[in-house]
């Protein structure tokens, strides 16, 4: 295909029986397409150029090796765990717990975000490698609708690997906040559990308690492997957050992803990884180049020239960005995402541009997510919406055309 062909091509044409359709994606595991009588899903897909999905994956793999590398620099260094906002609650933890030896195993449930431009340039804005969600949007709608419409997916292979990586993890229970009602992450960890292949209960974060170092369910059951839909850094900031992490420090619980997720997690380590780039440190020379490719000057103070964005180190769907233009001015702030800025430290950020699609919600900025579960980048998550991709976007599947 030639490269002057568009970056992303919308297929598709949104059916007249949509009910339908969502019902589909229901049985699927899927059930919030949607939301409060609001279409959330797309009923259409975006194909992505074969050769700008194959440097997709060569920067997805790369830069999970540089984050993996970073983030065993940055364990047991307390300068570090307060420069990139991690709660001085969890640096004994950090410290004492055993780190994973296995490369790229320190969080084996992972998501990239990815500005794909309209040219083919791409660049990393984010990793969320604790808590991310849209598996079941890519998982289990991403191939019905890339098979309908004749593009490849990558996605066929994720439920594969979540069983290999919950193979090795063996939680007994998933847990989320309010289970049961919020409907997004109750059935992000239901789908979970049906792909692991396991008999995993699932149960409500605000139902559990500690005592005496043993987490315990509603029913007072303990619970040793735990699968958590919870950021670790809230444990600084709930109730019962220091029990929680007097658990895991004592061994008595064992929590997934592991509590060293959070290093990479922090949008700080962005900040570091591109202050060792700079000062010739840690990196190899073709890890260097990577990081210079794929990746945006980032740092823990505005020290730009031109336009930058600002966000919290531990910010989520979108919550605390804000952008800035080429004079430095405020453009744009999300005001649907919770800012989690008063609690934690901000990073700053290059902008950089994310291609437009013409879908039938109207012409919209594509973010591209990469999944890395069990270590491999494996799955597309596609979200469309405004210059701030937030709790306001929509889905949209991405496959591969050829």
């Amino acid at each position: 295909m030639s490269d002057t062909a568009p970056v992303f091509e919308v297929f598709g044409e949104p059916s007249s029986d949509r009910k339908q359709r969502v019902q589909q994606l229901r049985e699927l595991g899927f059930g919030w397409a949607d939301l409060e009588e609001e279409a959330y899903w797309i009923d259409q897909a975006a194909g992505m150029r074969r050769d700008v999905y194959d440097d997709l994956m060569t920067a997805s793999a790369g830069l999970w090796r540089i984050f993996d590398k970073a983030a065993r620099y940055v364990i047991r260094r307390h300068d570090l765990y307060q420069l990139i906002g991690i709660p001085e609650l969890l640096w004994d933890l950090l410290d004492e717990l055993p780190v994973n030896e296995e490369e790229g195993m320190i969080s084996r449930y992972a998501r990239f975000d990815f500005a794909v431009s309209d040219s083919g340039d791409i660049k990393l804005l984010e990793l969320n490698a604790d808590t991310p969600t849209g598996y079941a949007e890519a998982s289990a709608a991403t191939p019905w609708l890339c098979r309908q419409l004749g593009l490849d997916s990558p996605n066929e292979r994720m439920a594969e690997l979540v069983a290999a990586a919950w193979a090795v993890e063996q939680p007994e229970a998933a847990a989320c906040v309010a289970y049961g009602s919020h409907v997004e992450d109750s059935g992000t960890i239901e789908l979970l559990a049906k792909h692991s292949g396991l008999d995993v209960r699932c149960v409500d974060c605000l139902d559990l308690w500690v005592d005496e170092g043993v987490l315990r369910d509603a029913e007072g059951r303990a619970i040793e492997r735990l699968f958590a839909l919870y950021p670790k850094e809230w444990m600084a900031v709930d109730e019962g957050g220091d029990a929680l992490a007097y658990a895991i420090e004592t061994g008595k619980l064992q929590l997934f992803n592991h509590p060293h997720a959070i290093i990479l997690q922090s949008k700080g380590l962005m900040a570091v990884i591109w202050g060792m780039y700079e000062l010739g440190l840690l990196f190899t020379a073709s890890e260097r180049d990577m990081i210079a490719r794929y990746m945006l000057p980032t740092y823990n103070k505005a020290v730009f020239g031109g336009s930058f964005v600002s966000k919290s180190m531990f910010g989520r769907e979108g919550g605390s960005v804000q952008l800035f233009g080429a004079d430095g001015r405020l453009e744009l702030r999300d005001e649907d995402g919770y800012d989690t800025s008063i609690l934690f430290p901000l990073v700053y950020q290059k902008r950089a541009e994310l291609a437009r699609v013409a879908t039938a919600a109207g012409d919209l900025h594509l973010l591209t997510g990469v999944f890395v579960i069990n270590g491999e980048p494996c799955g597309l998550l596609g979200r469309a919406g405004g210059l701030i991709t937030g709790n306001t976007s929509h889905f949209i599947a991405i496959g591969v055309r050829e």
